[in-house]
Formats: C-alpha cells, structure tokens, sequence
C-alpha cells in the first residue's frame, strides 16, 4: 500500500512538472485563427517572447493572410499594427539566437506581409543569412534565393555566391522543388556548363517527382525562358506533365503557363486546346476582377467571336472594380484580340488615365503602344502620356529603357525630334546592342519624315545620328567572337536600315565564325537566313555538313527550321539527297508527334524543294488529321492561322500535280474560286 502511494506520488510530481515545462505562449499562439487573436498574444506576453515566439507570430500572420484570396487579404492592416511594430522589434533583437531556418523563413514572411526591403529588420536579416550562407541546408538556401529575389538582387554578390554553391553542390539536390525554385533564382547568372548541369538534374527528378506537382515543371520552363534556351525534350516533358494536370490548373496558373510558351515560341496543339477548354468551364466561376483578367488574357486570343463578345461583355460589369495593372492586363489582351469595342476601350483608357501616377517607365510606354494599336481616339491621355514618357526618359540610365521610351514617343502623330531625346540617345547608343540601334534607326526616319525642314537642312542632326549608327553597328559586329552572341542580338532585327547597312557584315561576321555552327545552334541561325532572304552558300553548306553528321543530335521538331532557308533561298547543298534524306529518316518517326500546322508548314517546306515523302503526305491528307488541323487553328492568330491554310493549300495544289499516284484529291477549288472573285 505505502509503494502504491509512493508511485502515484511520483506520477503526480511527473504529470505537473510537464505541465510545467509546457511553453503557454506558443500553445496559445498555435490556436490563433485571426491576426487579431495572434497580436492579443504578442501584447499580453510581451516580456516573456522568445525567438521562436516571435518567427511563430509573424509565421502565422503570414499564414492567415495566404489562405484568404488575394481581394479578401487584409496586409497593410497588418503591417500598420502596434503590436508588429513590437514584433518587429523583437525580430531585430533575437535574430543571433534564431537557427538558421528560422532566419531564412521570418525574412520570407515579412517579405510577404511588404516590410520595405530597406527596412532595417530585413536588411539585419539579410546580413545574418550571408554570414551563415555556406552552412545552409539546400532547402533553406533554396528560400533565401527566393527572399532575394523579391528584392530584385538577382545579380547581386550574394545571388553569386548562391550560383556558386548550387554548382559546387547540385548532386545532393534531391527535391525537385528545391531543384526548380533554385533555377528560376539564379538563372541569371548560369553558365553554358551550369545550364546543362541543371537541364540534365531537372530532367532526372521531373521522372521521380508526384506529377500532380505541376509548379515543378512550370518553373522549368520558367527558367528555359529566363536563359532563352529552348531545350525542346525537356520543355516536352514538361508540357507533357502539364497537360496531365489540366483538371486541377486555375485562370491563373494556365495564363501563366500559355504567357511562357507563347514567349519562347512553342505552340503545343494539346496543351492549347486542352487549356481552351478548361478555361471556357471556369468562366461563370470567374467573376472576381483578379481572377478574370487573367482569364480574361488566356482565353480571349484563342476564342471565337461569341466567347469573346461575351468576355468583354463582362470586362464592361466588372470595369469599376479592375485596380491599374488589372486594367492595362485587360487592355493589352484586346490589342492582342484586334478588339474594336470602342466603349470597353474608353473605359480601360479612363482607368488607367486615373492611375498614369502609379505606372513604371515600361508600363507607361506599353500604355500609349496599346492605345496607339487600339485607335484609341483621347488626345488629353496622349498629352498627358507623351509628358510621362519624356519625364522617365530625361532621368533613364538603362539603354533598353532609354530605346524603348524613344521607340513609343515616335510613335506619336505629332512627336518630332526633342533635344532632350536627341541627348539621351547620343548618350547611350555606345552601350546598345544591335537590335537597340536598329530601333533606333527606325525613329530617325519616322523623325525624317515628321520634320519638313529635314530637306532643307541635309548635313543635319539625323544625319549625324545615322553615321553614329551606322559606325557602332559595324564596330559591333567586328567585335563579336561568339556566334551565339550574334544569333541572339539579331533575332529579331528588320527593316530597311539594317538591310541597307548590317546584313552583309553580319553574314561576314558569321562566316569569320562559321567554326561554331554546331547542332545546338543550327536552328536559330537558320531561321535567320530565312529570315533575311540572304543567300550565303558557305554557312548553307556548313548548316547542311553539320545536320548530317549530328542529325541523332537534333530534336526532330528542329528540322523544319533547318531546312527552311534552302527551300526559301532554292539553295541545293553538296549531296543535297543525302541531307533531305537524313532529315525526313529523322523526323519520319514522330510524324504523329508534330503540331499539325508545323507540319503543314514542314511538308510545304520540303514540296518547295521537290520532295514528298509519301509518309508525311498521307499523314496530312488524312480526314482525322485535318480535323485536329482544323481545332488547333482555332487557337491560334489570325496571321498565323491563314498563313498555315494557305499553305496547306499550295500543298495540295503541289501534291496533285506531282504526285498524282497518291490520290490525294484536290479541296481547295470552292476556296480558290472565292479567292478570285475577293481578288
């Protein structure tokens, strides 16, 4: 009897001596469901607040603000507070005895809840993780790069040295979303070896990761857009995943993905068409404004008359309700529409002509191009528009800022030459690249040819100003020593200047290079001769060497732009059989795979140089593949969509008259009769 009290004697000491040890504040703060319970918390205890009380207090109010949506969100509210002022405080006095996660995660959350990034707690915060950097696990280094990110300190030191412990230790990241989330961070500053390091990492985790984990993939392709290098068999395999996970994307995540492949040029048939509908389900559930802007942005270029009718019905509701970026969102994706509902486009003017004060430099140039496209008919917002774009432009140090702000203003009926402008432009055309000067040639002559007393003053200030042009393009080009430098600055160049005065020397630069033509780059610079319209027969010739040596190399998709300036330029290689030959073996396998315009466009480019491979003809001629034709164009712009119908047209009329022993018939007679008449 007297051991049985002993034991429950003990028991009792156990049972409060636990009780006792048991941290009340944080069980108190770990049942808040409101911010107002946790600052009742914060307040109450405020003596008694560790470290871990203060990462878990703000921990929380981050967490309470993240499972609200984002119209319901009450931020600014909380940052105003008394008691996270306290907090604050607090942080700032204990970040020594946090542990290195705690660091990283409480600089996350005041991030989130828009502490300043000037504000002394995340500048301390910051400092503390960079002493700690090279012990960091790779998880947490992966959100201190996030972290810094938000800060816009991409290229800074610090993000260096991040770039530089992902490359020493990428073999223990095992964690696709530490993988990916690191990418995106750093992709600025990787290098050809680091790119392909992580390219062949991502590729291998992509494989052992949930596939209903879509955000992995998305920062994929988040990062190939970043380094401008499209990997097509892992963009596919990511498009693939995505595709998978279409019943549980939102209006947000699909235009976020669509905005990602429309800039790197990749035109996925499934995914569009799969995306289309998905988006049409979720149009009665849209009826917030963030919401359905971006709905809105990704179903109004691919929909019909009907749906788009209704859409900007809809934009005319909820107009009232659309804050400055939401209305210039919606703005923007009408231009892309070609919409001509002038009341809607009243309005989104009115708007943002409410809000011109909160606008960037780029935003407000994206502004008066988006008015001009619309025909918008508002002289006070252009006046108003041309005073900000002359302001940001006077105080620009960037060349790209500078070039851009120079191209819009041209762009306006009654700009002429300010010295203002002359000035910057003089002052940054040293540091541009090619396609800066280029756009800036383009102004000179919209200036020449506003300015009346141009021709009565010929040695005059445009003049100057071309020779200066004229003189940094050839310097620049004389001065490349990398070929995919040059393929990158002169991508997207046109226009009679550059015609006139570079395109010549650009070919001799190319050729001084035509070492580095490899299969890596051979699409690009393919599709810069034809672009061109230039026949350089030894960089053909090296292209074609090149492709049928490597062809097992080369993504099959990649062919059609390969062999495309050899049908435009009707330029035969040596051994020209041989080379089509390998090309059409290559690709032939994946006929099924291809989007069905680009092989349109393929089989086209081929039937330039007299060849019909019998496989790739029936594949197109084929009632089942037409319809899918028929869906996908649907989707796509209108300047693409008749570009690839006419084409399937002069494919038909081709295949007839060469290859009558296929049998395919002629369809486009009711076509081109009503062509005729048009005509």
């Amino acid at each position: 009897m007297f051991r049985l009290r002993l034991i429950r004697a003990g028991s009792r000491r156990l049972f409060h001596s636990g009780a006792a040890s048991r941290d009340q504040v944080l069980d108190q703060l770990q049942v808040c469901s409101a911010e107002d319970q946790v600052f009742d918390v914060v307040d109450r205890n405020k003596a008694k607040l560790s470290a871990r009380h203060v990462g878990c207090a703000i921990g929380l109010l981050w967490q309470i603000q993240r499972e609200r949506p984002q119209i319901l969100r009450t931020v600014e509210i909380v940052r105003n507070h008394p008691q996270f002022l306290t907090l604050r405080v607090l942080a700032e006095n204990k970040i020594s005895l946090m542990d290195d996660g705690s660091v990283v995660n409480m600089l996350y959350d005041v991030l989130r809840l828009n502490v300043e990034q000037h504000d002394s707690l995340v500048q301390q915060l910051v400092t503390e993780a960079w002493n700690r950097l090279e012990r960091f696990q790779m998880p947490t280094l992966s959100k201190f790069a996030v972290c810094l990110s938000d800060q816009f300190l991409q290229h800074s030191p610090l993000m260096g040295q991040i770039t530089d412990i992902v490359s020493r230790r990428l073999d223990s990241i095992q964690d696709a979303r530490v993988l990916t989330t690191l990418m995106i961070s750093i992709s600025s500053l990787v290098s050809p070896k680091l790119r392909d390091a992580l390219i062949e990492k991502a590729d291998a985790l992509l494989d052992q990761m949930d596939p209903l984990h879509f955000n992995n993939p998305r920062r994929v392709v988040q990062f190939l857009r970043n380094i401008r290098h499209v990997h097509r068999p892992l963009l596919e395999k990511c498009n693939r995943i995505l595709l998978q996970n279409i019943p549980h994307l939102d209006a947000e995540h699909i235009s976020i993905i669509l905005g990602l492949y429309q800039s790197m040029q990749f035109n996925n048939c499934d995914f569009r068409l799969a995306a289309k509908q998905k988006l049409m389900e979720l149009v009665d559930t849209s009826t917030d404004p963030a919401t359905f802007t971006k709905l809105f942005a990704s179903l109004g270029p691919m929909a019909g008359q009907g749906i788009r009718e209704g859409l900007e019905s809809t934009a005319l509701l909820l107009a009232n309700e659309l804050n400055a970026q939401q209305a210039l969102g919606v703005m923007e994706t009408m231009e892309e529409m070609q919409s001509r509902n002038l009341q809607l486009i009243n309005k989104m003017a009115g708007i943002i002509f409410k809000n011109l004060e909160t606008y960037r430099a780029v935003e407000i140039a994206r502004i008066t191009q988006t008015l001009i496209l619309l025909h918008c008919q508002n002289p006070e917002i252009f006046s108003r528009l041309r005073t900000k774009l002359l302001q940001y432009l006077q105080h620009s140090v960037y060349p790209y800022e500078v070039t851009m702000l120079t191209r819009v203003l041209s762009m306006l009926s009654s700009s002429r030459l300010d010295e203002g402008v002359l000035s910057r432009v003089n002052a940054v055309i040293p540091q541009c690249n090619l396609n800066d000067l280029n756009t800036f040639a383009m102004v000179v002559a919209k200036w020449i040819r506003n300015d009346p007393s141009y021709r009565h003053n010929t040695p005059s200030k445009y003049v100057r100003l071309l020779q200066t042009l004229n003189r940094c393009g050839h310097e620049r080009l004389h001065q490349f020593d990398r070929l995919e430098v040059v393929l990158e600055e002169v991508k997207y160049l046109s226009g009679e200047w550059f015609e006139e005065m570079l395109v010549e020397q650009s070919m001799v630069t190319m050729q001084r290079l035509i070492d580095q033509i490899s299969w890596t780059n051979i699409p690009e610079l393919a599709v810069y001769l034809t672009r061109t319209n230039y026949l350089c027969t030894p960089l053909l010739d090296r292209i074609a060497g090149v492709m049928i040596e490597n062809i097992e190399k080369i993504h099959y998709s990649a062919t059609y732009a390969a062999l495309l300036p050899f049908a435009v330029l009707n330029y035969d290689p040596s051994g020209s059989e041989e080379f089509l030959d390998v090309c059409v073996q290559h690709f032939t396998p994946h006929i099924s795979s291809f989007d069905p315009h680009l092989l349109v466009l393929l089989a086209y480019a081929l039937a330039m140089a007299d060849y019909f491979p019998e496989e790739v003809i029936r594949e197109i001629f084929n009632v089942d593949f037409l319809a899918r034709l028929d869906a996908q164009l649907e989707t796509l712009p209108d300047a693409l969509n008749m570009r690839v119908r006419l084409r399937l047209m002069e494919l038909n009329r081709a295949v007839c008259l060469e290859c009558p022993e296929f049998q395919v018939p002629w369809f486009h007679e009711r076509y081109c009769t009503q062509l005729q008449k048009r005509g």
